[in-house]
């Protein structure tokens, strides 16, 4: 027997709708390329979204056609957020921090007809252009009097929407149809597509305005700081069309100077980023205390991309005076997975024993579903220690790769194996262990790189830092710990271990500490270990050298198991 309700596709273009209507004054301040900093409003985003939805049809997108953007956190591209996929076609947000080569892999793997730019890509458009495949239009996202000499051959953003009326209806067609393309940041071969529905992404947005999701609500102002090119920036832009939240928009400058005074003037009181971010915008409030004036309205922040240091939890509490709330995820999850709230039981209990406990990756919301298995694929027990291989499955995962890329994704069971070693506790917990491919293998157990790296950012001279398994002749690999210290501290490595050895178990403490100047990054501010683990390939443990060399200047030994 069928239901007697309305059926009703979840479609993109009605949260503009909505927004429009029942938010429209409510502001979107976006920081420019040019410049000036631009408040605008839901009613005026929805406006200028179908005319550039409606000068997308003029150029000859078609349903299903792949549009191309590469651009930073602005008005316009929130305004293409809503525009490519509400006329049918699938926006490609092209991460700008991959590599020359993967950006004209990803263009032409995407087969963009048309792409979208910002001012301060210019230049590399100049490089790319010859070969670009597919892509027939590119339009750079300014004005004409902003338009940079040279390119001739690029359409301008604002000539676009001045050429076209507000007229204009969405087309409806089935919820399941492509909505956006994001590719993984491919730390081993080509990225690969992940390809989301606009069932998915409105089920997800649900998700981050539910209690026990984000709580994302018409009472926030959301400093957007996670890019527009990272899985669709954590669906943010439409979860705030969804319940009509204030959003700013920092341009290209993520950096503490220009962060502080967006929290501050806007009255920001949510906002989400990776750790590198919320630690350079940290470091830069410690170092000039005078600039933070009076209390901030931040409550939330949300932390994603990478494991979050229990040290980064308690800074922010402490000088932002913000709740942290850590969620795991990936791009094949849309990316919300699981998120760190509390439970009942929880807020009785000291601020110390709170953090211990959002210094976890998050219970799985609704919809998303999360099991552990060990190598055999039997599923490991919710005790919080069993560790194992990570699988997902749910409405808003991936089930496979676009263009059929990577293969087969999912088992029999319909779940897809994640590539994190993980626990989940007895209240659902997920503890995420390390990566597959980073766990170390010491004398038969597994040593957590996440867990020392979290330890080591503990200690107060440490700004980042990295573990790596290096083979070692008697037990099979031993950890490295990688530093980088605080601008004008002085820190030995035997502070370092001193400190860790409160922390961890004894025959956890890394072999040797070397200080470096920067740890490299994934486009999406991940550590890249498999550059640690080739840059320091060669690299002989104190213990493993045949004789009493003399110790370089920046590594330094420790004892090993025994």
């Amino acid at each position: 027997m069928h239901a007697l309700m309305q059926d009703r596709q979840l479609l993109i273009s009605t949260l503009i709708d909505h927004a429009a209507l029942n938010h429209g004054e409510v502001e979107i301040v976006s920081r420019t390329c040019e410049g000036p900093t631009l408040r605008t409003n839901y009613q005026t985003l929805r406006q200028r979204s179908v005319k550039m939805a409606k000068a997308l049809l003029r150029l000859g997108v078609r349903h299903g056609d792949r549009v191309g953007s590469l651009a930073w956190n602005t008005h316009r591209h929130m305004e293409l957020y809503f525009a490519v996929p509400g006329m049918g076609a699938v926006l490609n947000t092209v991460n700008p921090r991959l590599y020359q080569e993967q950006i004209e892999y990803v263009i032409n793997h995407a087969e963009a007809k048309v792409l979208f730019f910002d001012l301060t890509f210019a230049d590399l458009i100049r490089a790319l252009r010859p070969a670009l495949t597919f892509t027939g239009t590119l339009v750079v996202m300014t004005d004409r009097a902003h338009k940079p000499a040279g390119l001739d051959d690029c359409l301008c953003y604002e000539d676009l929407i001045e050429a076209e009326t507000d007229e204009f209806e969405w087309p409806l067609f089935e919820e399941t149809q492509a909505s956006s393309l994001c590719y993984t940041s491919g730390t081993t071969g080509n990225p690969k597509g992940v390809l989301y529905s606009h069932r998915s992404t409105l089920l997800h947005s649900f998700n981050t305005c539910s209690m026990d999701g984000l709580q994302l609500s018409c009472r926030d102002c959301v400093l957007l700081i996670v890019p527009l090119f990272h899985v669709n920036a954590w669906g943010l832009p439409y979860a705030s069309a969804m319940c009509g939240a204030k959003v700013v928009l920092p341009g290209p400058w993520l950096d503490g100077p220009s962060l502080l005074p967006l929290l501050q003037q806007e009255r920001c009181t949510f906002s989400i980023g990776v750790p590198t971010v919320w630690l350079g915008l940290l470091q830069f409030i410690e170092e000039h205390p005078q600039l933070l004036t009076g209390e901030l309205a931040l409550e939330r922040v949300v932390i994603g991309g990478s494991a979050a240091p229990r040290a980064l939890i308690e800074r922010l509490h402490r000088l932002l005076g913000a709740t942290s709330i850590q969620a795991w995820g990936m791009s094949e999850t849309s990316p919300m997975g699981t998120i760190g709230n509390l439970l009942p039981k929880h807020l009785a209990l000291s601020l110390d024993e709170q953090i211990d406990v959002r210094a976890k990756a998050g219970r799985p919301v609704y919809g998303v579903e999360v099991q552990v298995v060990d190598d055999l694929g039997r599923t490991l027990p919710r005790d919080g220690k069993s560790a194992g291989h990570l699988k997902v499955r749910g409405p808003w995962v991936a089930s496979g790769y676009y263009k059929g890329d990577g293969g087969q994704v999912m088992d029999a069971g319909g779940w897809l194996q994640t590539g994190d070693v993980a626990s989940i506790d007895e209240d659902g917990y997920l503890q995420i262990t390390d990566r597959s491919k980073d766990v170390i293998k010491s004398g038969g157990e597994w040593i957590s790189s996440i867990d020392l790296e979290n330890a080591a950012i503990g200690h107060p001279a440490v700004q980042e830092a990295a573990v790596i398994g290096l083979p070692h002749s008697r037990w099979q690999e031993r950890p490295l710990l990688v530093v980088v210290v605080k601008p004008g501290v002085d820190v030995q490595a035997c502070d370092l271990l001193a400190f860790l050895s409160t922390q961890v178990a004894k025959w956890w403490l890394p072999d040797d500490v070397v200080f470096v100047d920067q740890l490299p990054h994934t486009a999406t501010g991940k550590l890249q270990k498999a550059r640690l683990r080739e840059q320091f390939k060669d690299f002989v443990f104190t213990s493993e050298r045949p004789q009493a060399a003399p110790q370089r200047s920046d590594v330094n030994a420790t004892t090993n198991h025994g």
